[in-house]
């Protein structure tokens, strides 16, 4: 167990039996949080691993986040000239440069404790919260969200207007991955620990949830709470069980999500772009 892990799970027992709280965390307590927030930054720690072929939470991790909203205390801030008050500062953005990264102004927000890599771009207006790590090379299209603990890979495509939930609690809860090398059409929504095989082309508008089915044609098989690697995804529509119910004028049906092959084991970027407009 590190110095950090330590010290936070430490910590986490004195929050949880009202040894310490907002009210009267100090110097010492402070330094821990302020020392876990730049190590998230630098993806020294993440909020989940692939251990194996699954993830897992690193739940050590996703406390440390939660005692940054339960020792501190909210506070009147500037940014654009605007006042707004919440208990993080946004992240310095200023090496981003340095390492190749770009994040356009008006209303691009990066709260602190997000781990952004290099050669990342990042179009207004887009958030990415505490916790988050998006690899290298990664474009976050415009009205992205990235969501608490969210794991994006290297070389994703993020189309304009993406939601990809966090899962901070339960802190067992592994929380959405993305792995390399995706692409997601612009407006798909990723929720509730969902997990993207690397190298996937998902078509707008697609719901990714563990709470609807994906059918892989591939394999054959139905799963639930995953799309494998190298798939084509995209909804379709299968007949509800309530679909002879009176009030369902010509039937009555639920959304589910198709994979195919891609045909290929990889894909320039080029080329996801072409599948995806096809």
């Amino acid at each position: 167990m590190s110095t950090l892990e330590t010290e936070i799970s430490e910590l986490w027992e004195r929050y949880q039996t009202d040894d310490v709280d907002a009210g009267s965390a100090g110097e010492d307590e402070f330094a821990t949080l302020e020392a876990f927030l730049e190590a998230l930054e630098a993806g020294e720690v993440r909020a989940a691993e692939k251990r194996g072929d699954s993830w897992g939470a690193n739940e050590w991790v996703k406390r440390g986040i939660l005692l940054n909203f339960g020792l501190r205390e909210t506070e009147p801030r500037e940014y654009g000239g605007v006042t707004y008050n919440d208990v993080l500062p946004l992240a310095d953005t200023s090496e981003y440069g340095v390492r190749g990264s770009r994040n356009t102004p008006d209303g691009t927000v990066v709260r602190k404790g997000a781990r952004v890599g290099s050669d990342c771009i990042i179009m207004s207006p887009a958030f990415v919260n505490i916790g988050a790590y998006v690899g290298d090379g990664t474009l976050v299209d415009s009205c992205d969200t990235v969501g608490s603990c969210a794991q994006i890979g290297e070389n994703v495509k993020l189309g304009a207007n993406t939601l990809i939930g966090g899962v901070l609690e339960p802190v067992e809860n592994a929380p959405v991955v993305i792995e390399d090398d995706v692409s997601l059409g612009a407006g798909c929504r990723v929720t509730s620990g969902f997990v993207v095989g690397e190298s996937s082309v998902v078509g707008e508008n697609t719901l990714l949830t563990p709470r609807i089915p994906v059918y892989d044609l591939v394999e054959g098989e139905v799963l639930y709470g995953e799309l494998p690697a190298e798939r084509r995804a995209f909804t379709r529509f299968v007949e509800s069980s309530i679909g002879d119910h009176d009030l369902f004028d010509g039937g009555a049906y639920k959304p589910a999500v198709v994979a195919t092959d891609l045909e290929a084991k990889t894909l320039e970027a080029t080329e996801r772009e072409e599948v995806l407009r096809s």
